[in-house]
């Protein structure tokens, strides 16, 4: 049941779609059971913290900077992410239990003492993390809502976008992919809204990947189609 409703009563509609698919194996039910709760970042959701106390970020990470992925997906990112920068720390939120089970297969074979998982919505998180706290976020392949009633939906709103920009850092960046041409349109027009300028230099900017930029299986999805992917970045303001 998608919940329209935030827990302190304000409305909230969900920027994504499922959480969970196909049934997942055996090995994998494990791997929740066994890994989740000691990389979880804390107490985040409402009813174990019903109060919206902040995390405590210096005994998870201690003085490293910190990245937040919103959404994703597979996991192939975040754990790529986790190799190149040893001494960044990351939380990774996704509420699809398919693909939590699938970082946490990744997470097994690499040393990743420096990355926690929120497997929920990740606007419980922005309530209890400190102002100014996030040093970069990524934001790859959302959820398209491609029916114009459900552009709502999509996280590059301001209902989800002002309480990310309250935690990030003046200077932080904020990273979006994406292969829907209609998304673009409305990621420029909201995120700048929200306190992000946009730091393309020259026409054609959005078609080259960052730096450290892997390919998902999103991405390879959309190259099979013929879609073409948008790499968007923003410098918190």
């Amino acid at each position: 049941m998608i919940r329209d409703r935030h827990p302190s009563g304000a409305p909230w509609r969900n920027f994504y779609g499922r959480f969970k698919g196909k049934a997942l194996r055996k090995s994998q039910e494990a791997l929740l059971d066994e890994d989740l709760d000691a990389l979880s970042p804390g107490p985040v959701g409402w009813d174990e913290n019903p109060e919206r106390a902040e995390l405590d970020l210096q005994a998870l990470f201690g003085a490293h900077d910190l990245w937040l992925e919103i959404g994703f997906g597979g996991g192939e990112h975040l754990a790529h992410m986790a190799v190149a920068e040893p001494d960044v720390g990351f939380i990774g939120c996704e509420p699809y239990l398919n693909g939590v089970a699938m970082l946490l297969t990744k997470l097994r074979k690499i040393e990743a003492p420096h990355v926690r998982v929120h497997p929920g919505d990740a606007r419980d998180l922005f309530d209890v993390l400190p102002e100014a706290s996030v040093g970069r976020a990524y934001l790859l392949y959302p959820d398209p809502w491609p029916k114009a009633r459900h552009h709502r939906r999509r996280f590059v709103t301001a209902e989800h976008l002002e309480p990310l920009a309250r935690a990030m850092r003046p200077g932080a960046e904020l990273r979006i992919a994406t292969d829907i041409e209609d998304y673009v349109r409305q990621t420029l027009e909201e995120v700048p809204r929200a306190g992000f300028e946009w730091l393309a230099e020259r026409p054609g900017d959005w078609r080259q990947p960052w730096d450290g930029w892997i390919s998902t299986r999103y991405e390879k999805k959309a190259l099979r189609e013929g879609r073409v992917p948008h790499y968007l970045r923003f410098r918190r303001v």
